[in-house]
């Protein structure tokens, strides 16, 4: 017959063995994040494929075209990282709204997407190195010769009341310039494209949106007002995918691959980008 003492201890042993065996999958599953995160680097090279969410709706960084294919700065941008990787890339159409939470839920290794850097996001995502500027400029037809503000003395500018552009304009724009200010950017581009107006300060991906809309215009950029760089999203903790992508960012910026994709698309070269 056991005794009272044994069935005690035989019980006690049960207990601290479940103990341990709880603490183990407790460590494992709090272990599983940084186990994880080193991964996504290699688990791209051994599948020889990368998936990039880039945007689809938003000329000149993203957009379809007449081929029904994706185009834009940062498609473009998307190919040459899987170039120089030398994987397949599997783009992902996404819109501001889903492109972080793709990163997060790993249905997306990178997200080259007009990205802005702020404290908000960098909580919750890393960056890489700038790759592209993003910015409010004053733009008009190729023919219109504005090389100065000086020389926009005289000419009418359309611009949305209050939006960036206006107050940046504000600030440099000589007293001898038409601002004709309109309620909202619709207004804004329907002014310059019907003739309303010579020339219009807005950002370049409404600019963007002009020129393809409207080739006939001949529509470039002129004149900076605002420079706001875009930035690569990577999940939080993936560092070594990271500094590679900042390989190559720093590789294209110095061979001037970055300047040649700013200038095809955005009508200026990318010049100084933060690290």
């Amino acid at each position: 017959m056991t005794s009272p003492h044994t069935s005690v201890s035989n019980a006690s042993t049960r207990r601290l063995t479940l103990g341990v065996l709880a603490a183990a999958g407790l460590s494992a599953a709090l272990m599983a994040p940084a186990a994880h995160a080193q991964n996504a680097l290699d688990n791209i090279m051994k599948a020889k494929e990368i998936k990039i969410a880039i945007p689809t709706d938003y000329p000149p960084y993203g957009f379809v075209g007449t081929d029904l294919k994706p185009q834009g700065l940062d498609v473009e941008m998307a190919q040459y990282i899987g170039t120089k990787l030398g994987v397949k890339v599997e783009l992902i159409p996404v819109t501001s709204a889903n492109r972080i939470p793709y990163l997060q839920t790993q249905k997306a290794d990178l997200v080259i997407s007009t990205l802005g850097k702020n404290p908000e996001r960098e909580k919750v995502i890393d960056f890489t190195a700038a790759y592209a500027p993003f910015f409010q400029a004053v733009f008009a037809s190729k023919s219109l010769s504005i090389k100065s503000f000086a020389d926009l003395t005289g000419k009418s500018v359309a611009v949305t009341r209050g939006a960036m552009e206006d107050q940046e304009l504000a600030k440099v724009a000589p007293a001898g310039v038409d601002v004709k200010r309109f309620e909202d950017h619709a207004a804004s581009i329907s002014a310059f494209v019907s003739g309303q107006t010579q020339a219009i300060a807005t950002s370049a991906s409404t600019a963007g949106t002009i020129m393809v809309k409207n080739p006939n215009l001949a529509t470039e950029y002129k004149l900076l007002l605002k420079d706001s760089p875009n930035f690569i999203g990577v999940a939080k903790g993936e560092d070594k995918l990271r500094l590679k992508v900042n390989e190559i960012i720093a590789e294209a910026r110095k061979s001037g691959d970055i300047d040649k994709m700013s200038s095809k698309w955005l009508g200026r070269p990318a010049g100084d980008l933060p690290l």
